[in-house]
């Protein structure tokens, strides 16, 4: 399975995801939330920031099942889902993850007919600390 690649401005979204935490980049100026991160703000310019925690609540925005599998690691997951997750506390924040039917479950643990745009997710990590989706309990 890939790992992220990090840089300097992302590394710390990554060290909170490993340790269990959806945490965003946000202006300490203007408080704007903002994704993926980098050292200035979009909004007012300020090279100011913090982390902000956020429930990692969202809606799924869009998804793509791939078929066949682009990377030989991911075979014999497939067919699997990428999702793109609008979060509840900041619209115009997307991130890519997996849907999945727990915690740890592997990349095919949800049908790609159960998936369908606008539906509530709520993140997960995985032992690597990577974000994944489940579908909120109604």
């Amino acid at each position: 399975m890939l790992s992220p690649v990090t840089d300097a401005d992302g590394a710390p979204f990554w060290g909170y995801a490993r340790q269990g935490e959806l945490r965003v980049q946000a202006c300490a100026s203007c408080g704007e939330l903002r994704f993926p991160p980098r050292p200035c703000c979009p909004h007012c310019r300020s090279f100011e920031s913090e982390w902000r925690r956020v429930c990692g609540q969202g809606r799924i925005w869009s998804y793509v099942v791939p078929h066949p599998p682009l990377l030989p690691g991911y075979a014999e997951q497939a067919p699997y889902n990428v999702v793109v997750v609008e979060l509840a506390e900041a619209p115009r924040i997307r991130l890519v993850g997996n849907l999945v039917a727990e915690a740890g479950a592997r990349l095919d643990s949800v049908p790609p007919e159960r998936i369908r745009i606008g539906a509530r997710v709520q993140v997960v990590f995985d032992a690597d600390g990577l974000p994944r989706w489940v579908l909120e309990r109604a």
